[in-house]
This record gives C-alpha cells, structure tokens and sequence, in this order.
C-alpha cells in the first residue's frame, strides 16, 4: 500500500489548517485529556475551566486513507506538522472548530499551542505519550451543549484536523515543470543570442558569399570535472526519460562530455547560462530538472572554467 507524504504548499494561496474538530475517532489515534480545575489540582473554585488539551498532529505517523477503490497511507514529517501549527495561528484560525467533521460549533477557541521539544514536556504531566514534534493543542470550551452532551459524557475523545495539504510527489512534479519552462526560456535565449551572433560576423565578413570558409578559434581545455557533470546530467536525465533538457541543452552536455572543442560565442553562452540557471540546482535532489539541465552545462566546474577563460581571453 501506497504510502504519502502530505505538505503545505505555500505556493497555493489555499492551503494549511482552517479548523480543529472534536472527534469520536480522531485519525491521529491520540485522545485529548478534558482539563477541569479539578482534575489539574489547582485551587478550589466554583467552575470547571473546561479545557480539553491533546495533540493535533503527531509526526510521521501512518494514517489510513480510501479515496474511490484507491487505499494508501499518509503522514506528516516534523517539519510540516510545526508550520502548519504557526499558520493556523497566522491566518487566525483558532476560533474555529467543528463536531465530528460534519457541523460548525461557535464558542470554541484554541488557547495554547506549542510543539512537543523533549521528554520535560507539558504533555507529560497529564500522561499524554507522544513523540517529539507533535503538535499540542488546548481549547477553551465555552458551549454548554458540546460540553456537556459531548465531553462529558465521552462521545468525543480527540482532536482532528481540517485543512488543505499536498502530496509531496505532485508538488514537486508541479515545481518541476515551472523550472523546466524557465530553464527552456533561458537556453532559447541563449540559443537566439548565437543565432544573431552567427548572422551579425557572416554579414561583416563578405568572403562568405564567394564561398569561403569562416574559420572560428574553439577550445578544448575544459577539465575533466566538467566532462563529467555533462555524462552525469545525461544519465540523469535518461533516468526521468529525457523530459529535462531542450535540444541546446543536449548538444551542450554531449559536446562537453565528448571533450568536443567549443567557440568562445559557446563559452559566453555556457557562463552567461550557468549563471542564471544556478538557482534551479540542488545536490541533493537528482530528480529535479534544474539540477540535471544544470550539469548538462557543466555544472559548477563549468561555472568556474568558462569564467576563468573568458578573463583569460580578455572577455570579462
């Protein structure tokens, strides 16, 4: 079975916790525990204070999910469950609250809030066992009906979130696809930029349309390191069946791997792309387009070489 990791996407101008709901079966499987004064053995007073405290989302637990025919897990890594929690206060959401998923309840509030750091924790004090980086919640119940009916009597026994979350895979094919577009924009720049290069020196030079040959100087002297993030780019890329690179960016890597020699006009191109294509390349993920169309190029030692060679040729 299928299992999911759910995150925010803040990208999405929908997404985070919209509200807490007291539950019978809570999906967390962690009960609250219903705080009167007596029960927190404070000093003797008339009223219940009528707190309900339990956790709202506990990290990198399994929770069980059926969508049509289709059964899978999903769950929430410490990272997600602590952003959410200073969203939902962010966003001001803490007065609301619903009965079993189904109806909304006024006159309850969400009054503490805070992130389970170590075994000194408050949680520990009620007997509340939960693993570092859950989310903790106390709320204040000011309806007579829910308390009474519902806490009381013990027909709801947990917190369960309502929000809008994001499947990590889906995101990152989402992300992927925005990098690619503006990685194939900047290779069609830099493809355009050759091509008006190309014309501008065969206009200028007036032997062409006698036949003659335009000889350019290319170079070679690239390190092997470059060569070698060009093969690992290509590799990489056959990997994701070939969806990250345009057709510049598959003569480039091929031309670097095979230690091909490359015009000045391509080194400025190369340095001029790496530049501009960096932000989109991260080492530790070789799935993602920015970072395969970035070795492609050559990578970082492609970066520091074409640099090197252009101050070299008195370019920079």
């Amino acid at each position: 079975m299928n299992i999911v990791e759910l995150l925010l996407d803040e990208e999405n101008d929908v997404n985070g916790v919209d509200a807490v709901s007291i539950v019978e079966n809570a999906a967390i499987e962690s009960n609250f525990l219903a705080l009167a004064n007596q029960e927190i053995k404070l000093a003797k007073v008339d009223e219940e204070k009528r707190i309900l405290m339990g956790a709202a989302l506990i990290p990198n637990k399994p929770i069980f999910r059926k969508q049509g025919e289709e059964m899978f897990y999903v769950y929430f890594s410490k990272e997600t469950v602590r952003r959410a929690s200073e969203l939902f206060f962010m966003n001001g959401n803490q007065n609301n609250a619903t009965l079993e998923h189904q109806m909304s309840i006024n006159d309850l509030t969400v009054v503490e809030s805070w992130i389970v750091e170590g075994e000194q924790d408050k949680s520990r004090m009620y007997d509340l066992k939960v693993p570092v980086g859950t989310w903790m919640i106390s709320m204040k119940v000011e309806n007579d009906e829910v308390w009474n009916d519902y806490v009381k009597s013990g027909k709801v026994k947990g917190f369960s979130i309502e929000g809008y979350f994001a499947d990590k895979a889906k995101v990152k094919q989402s992300n992927d696809l925005s990098d690619i577009q503006a990685l194939e924009k900047i290779e069609e720049e830099e493809a355009q930029f050759m091509l008006n290069n190309i014309k501008a020196l065969i206009k200028k030079d007036g032997r062409t349309k006698s036949g003659k040959k335009i000889e350019l100087e290319t170079f070679n002297d690239y390190p092997e390191a470059v060569s070698n993030n060009a093969k690992r780019g290509i590799e990489l890329n056959e990997k994701v069946k070939n969806r990250c690179s345009t057709a510049i960016g598959k003569i480039r890597a091929t031309q670097l791997r095979d230690n091909k020699n490359i015009s000045l006009e391509t080194i400025k191109r190369m340095y001029s792309y790496l530049s501009r294509a960096g932000e989109y390349y991260d080492e530790n993920d070789n799935e993602a387009c920015g970072t395969i169309s970035y070795l492609l190029w050559g990578g970082k030692a492609g970066l520091r070489w074409s640099e090197s060679k252009l101050k070299e040729l008195g370019e920079l």
